[in-house]
């Protein structure tokens, strides 16, 4: 890539939940991708996108009871790409599902993905990644309408469409991703998919049979209502991008929707979630 990028590091303690609401208020500003640490999280901009004053306008990091620190580096437009390559591990599931890189080796799985690892790709959460995959593999979308809220490289989305869904719809509030999701869509043959810039509100004036939902927990708790209002009577919403402390507070909010709990997995202490509509 061409561009100068800046990244910020951030330790976070607590992390929990620290870590979500740095990321929120983080994604209102013009910062193109996150990647979770062991710590807290690294968020990456534009270098002509960046002043130092920008980050003075983050609450959590002026609230005395989260201790945050950080630190800003530039990274060289010639690191980029070898960065991605270091950091993106194909994902594999059995014999069913790969998602690579084109540098991977391609192996013989019912569906093969193909994702540019650009900045969409780097959010840390490939525990989740996995979990929405497994979720959707194991259901029957044939012939349904799926929406894949904050797509991201729309993954999620193409896998849908690969497993014959009617139609399928992907949005995300990042401009970056946006770009990225049409290229990976058309990369993997699933062009018809409809793929949409922006937040919750630009959901089409439709109903979905199914809505995949991998975020953040605070989103998640803004929006879950959004979701079920776009969902058909019976219909099936999966959540994800929360850690296992904050299942109680997604449960409680898609109850208050008129959603019904189904199942759940749990990876390294993150969760994943399947409601139906009541």
């Amino acid at each position: 890539m061409s561009h100068v990028y800046i990244e910020c590091s951030f330790e976070v303690s607590p992390k929990v939940p620290g870590t979500d609401i740095l990321l929120a208020q983080l994604s209102e500003h013009p910062f193109e991708s996150f990647e979770e640490t062991e710590k807290g999280l690294n968020a990456y901009i534009r270098k002509e996108d960046w002043h130092t004053e920008l980050l003075e306008q983050i609450s959590i990091l002026q609230d005395p009871s989260s201790k945050i620190t950080q630190q800003i580096r530039e990274i060289p437009p010639e690191n980029w790409n070898v960065k991605w390559e270091t950091h993106f591990d194909p994902i594999v599931i059995g014999a069913k599902c790969m998602v690579r890189a084109p540098f991977h080796e391609k192996k013989e799985v019912q569906y093969d993905i193909v994702i540019e690892p650009k900045m969409s790709f780097g959010t840390g959460h490939h525990e989740t990644t996995y979990m929405m995959l497994q979720f959707l593999l194991d259901t029957n979308v044939h012939g349904m309408k799926v929406l894949d809220m904050g797509c991201g490289t729309a993954v999620l989305a193409i896998l849908a469409a690969m497993k014959g869904a009617a139609s399928v719809d992907g949005i995300d509030i990042d401009h970056w991703s946006y770009l990225n999701a049409i290229e990976n869509a058309e990369r993997n043959g699933q062009g018809d998919i409809t793929i949409i810039e922006g937040d919750a509100s630009v959901i089409p004036d439709k109903k979905y049979d199914c809505i995949l939902a991998n975020i953040n927990r605070n989103i998640l708790l803004k929006d879950i209502g959004v979701y079920s209002d776009h969902l058909v009577a019976q219909g099936s919403l999966f959540l994800s991008g929360f850690y296992l402390e904050d299942e109680s507070i997604i449960s409680e909010a898609c109850k208050n929707a008129g959603l019904v709990f189904v199942k759940k997995a749990i990876k390294n202490k993150w969760v994943a979630t399947q409601y139906s509509k009541k």
